[in-house]
């Protein structure tokens, strides 16, 4: 799989994500929404750093069974209950994405919701990826 991260001049300059994303490959892997589950399907974390971490985490641990990596993003959806406090931690959750996933965003966006399907989550990430044809699942 090939991406090409397209930010045009004429647009103002992508702070943690990108404009577009041309993929090139033959797997589309379509991710579900990923919230702060553990593995026994409870909440972690009380803050929004700590919820998006874990998101992010579930985000790649299902990507990657799918045989993806971070790099094979085109596109991910962040939906939040609070886009103000979203802002405030931006630096503090760019650093977790570039701990966890590297430094190439995928296009993003960022959606306040009334709540998620968890009353406890404050976070919620989705997406896909675009792999090579020779990337068989893990799991």
């Amino acid at each position: 799989m090939s991406t090409e991260r397209v930010n045009p001049p004429e647009l103002s300059p992508p702070t943690g994500f990108s404009h577009a994303v041309v993929a090139t490959g033959t797997r589309l892997v379509f991710l579900a929404g990923q919230t702060a589950l553990d593995g026994d399907g409870e909440i972690t974390g009380d803050t929004l750093a700590e919820q998006f971490e874990r998101a992010l985490a579930n985000l790649l641990t299902a990507l990657r069974a799918a045989g993806g990596t971070p790099a094979d993003l085109a596109r991910v959806t962040v939906y939040t209950t609070d886009v103000a406090a979203y802002r405030v931690h931006a630096r503090r959750l760019g650093r977790i994405w570039r701990e966890s996933a590297g430094r190439d965003y995928p296009a993003m966006a960022v959606v306040q919701v009334v709540r998620l399907w968890d009353e406890r989550a404050l976070v919620e990430l989705d997406g896909f990826a675009v792999l090579p044809g020779d990337a068989p699942p893990k799991g």
